[in-house]
């Protein structure tokens, strides 16, 4: 059972935390101030620390120190970015606002405590089930942080080794759901700045009206509602990383301002006629082409150039050969660990499942599916149906034996022409991607979108799916025989 200690000087809030994790098997202990739990209590003793900000004495950000290496979780009725940056800056693992939402806190606790075990494991053993992939050097993976051991992924591991001791700006490239910010985590955590902040910005998440604020910060009065100054993100991590994910989302004046800091190394506040220097790594991320948007006006050029100073693409999770796999290993156990379920393994139909899906939304879309087989699951083993994906396994079979049999029918025809001295080249491969590329462009013209699935022996939804991946657009008014 884990052990929480929660610090809040408000009684009637710590009863109610108390009882609500209590309920859901935790051990708790608790205390009113700092200096309370430092009397009462062995800290390090704790897997999980959650304290107020504001507290009688020393204020709950004290705890930090007190429980390295420890986890701690800090609560703040003052939601601002604010007060979120200065306690992370100062080591805490996350911040909650009150009044929290009892799911909420009872999600983050357990994300908390389980990320915080599954670290502990890979700092005693280089052999950790999550990270034992070997680069082709013979190292391990450990210093990255990143589930895969595909050749794609070894590659990626090298280019970031490299790239990470420097101070050269890192555009990180990908399909959503990819884990661009654990890439820019490896960057920092492997660079001269690590034990300074690094400061994660989602740019599509702040409003388009307050990102220069948030960013750049303000002065009091600099606009309505400004009643004190601010210090913006950007100046948060100063010695740090700045990482900016979603760039392609930043406002066109915002794309100025941050064009300055990358130039000249220096801020200036909103409402502000001073500037002030900053020394921060800029690692940015995106799922858009910054290169085309630029062409278009909707990204300044040059700022585009002073990011792709280093660019690293993230693979789609369908181009890392059997990574899905390793990494729905670990997913499971992490799930299962964090509902309390008895250990789970996969089918034989399940793992083959996992390997054919094209997963779109990426390693996302494979942790949401995990969480809903172990919700669902009943007994020890993951089914195909428990996980909601769709895929047609005898479909995909059988349309594997037909691109065989048409690639050893390309290659004898590649014999045959040669011998013959013909010039026209016949292709001597054909994937399974090929083979669904080819029946859909030579039917569509005849055949209904439920035709061309069931011939196929796919679903509508994984025929429509397939066509976006595809870029194959479809005809509006097919004509049937």
């Amino acid at each position: 059972m884990h052990h929480i200690l929660i610090v809040e000087d408000e009684p009637i809030i710590r009863s109610a935390l108390r009882r609500l994790l209590e309920r859901n098997s935790y051990q708790v202990s608790e205390a009113g101030s700092v200096q309370e739990a430092q009397e009462r209590y062995n800290i390090q003793s704790f897997d999980l620390i959650i304290s107020d900000l504001r507290l009688p004495g020393a204020p709950g950000t004290e705890m930090i120190k007190l429980a390295e290496p420890k986890p701690v979780l800090i609560m703040t009725s003052y939601a601002s970015l604010r007060s979120a940056v200065d306690s992370m800056r100062l080591g805490a693992i996350d911040y909650i606002a009150k009044p929290f939402d009892h799911d909420e806190m009872l999600q983050t606790i357990a994300r908390i405590i389980n990320d915080y075990q599954l670290q502990a494991e890979q700092a005693q053993s280089h052999d950790d089930a999550l990270l034992d992939a070997e680069t082709e050097e013979g190292l391990d993976n450990s210093d990255i942080g990143i589930i895969g051991s595909s050749a794609v992924m070894r590659a990626l591991y090298s280019k970031i080794r490299k790239v990470a001791p420097t101070d050269s700006n890192v555009l990180i490239q990908g399909e959503s759901g990819t884990g661009k910010e654990l890439v820019a985590r490896a960057l920092h955590n492997l660079s001269k700045r690590a034990n300074a902040p690094m400061i994660s910005v989602n740019c599509a998440a702040i409003p388009e009206s307050l990102i220069e604020s948030e960013l750049f910060g303000h002065e009091k009065g600099a606009f309505t509602g400004a009643v004190s100054a601010r210090t913006g993100l950007v100046e948060a991590a100063h010695g740090g990383t700045l990482f900016l994910d979603e760039i392609g989302e930043l406002p066109l004046e915002a794309q100025a301002r941050l064009l300055r800091v990358l130039q000249e190394g220096e801020i200036r506040r909103v409402g502000s006629v001073q500037s002030q220097k900053v020394d921060v790594r800029l690692v940015a991320a995106t799922h858009r082409d910054l290169k085309n948007l630029a062409k278009t006006g909707g990204f300044r050029e040059d700022l585009y150039y002073r990011l792709h100073v280093i660019a690293l693409h993230l693979p789609a999770l369908r181009a890392r050969e059997n990574d899905v796999v390793e990494i729905a290993d670990i997913l499971l156990e992490r799930q299962r660990l964090r509902m309390k379920k008895e250990p789970m393994g996969f089918t034989a139909q399940a793992k083959k499942a996992l390997q054919k899906y094209s997963w779109p939304g990426n390693v996302r879309e494979l942790e949401n599916a995990l969480e809903r087989a172990v919700i669902l699951c009943e007994g020890s083993q993951v089914t195909t149906e428990l996980m909601g994906i769709d895929v047609d396994l005898d479909a995909v079979d059988s349309a594997s034996e037909l691109a065989s049999s048409a690639a050893l029918a390309s290659a004898n025809q590649s014999a045959t022409a040669a011998a013959k001295q013909e010039a026209e080249p016949v292709a001597s491969d054909l994937s399974l991607e090929d083979y669904f590329q080819r029946f859909v462009l030579e039917h569509q013209d005849h055949m209904t979108e439920t035709d061309l699935a069931s011939k196929l022996g796919i679903s509508r939804k994984c025929l429509w799916e397939r066509r976006q991946r595809f870029g194959i657009p479809r005809r509006k008014t097919p004509n049937t025989p």
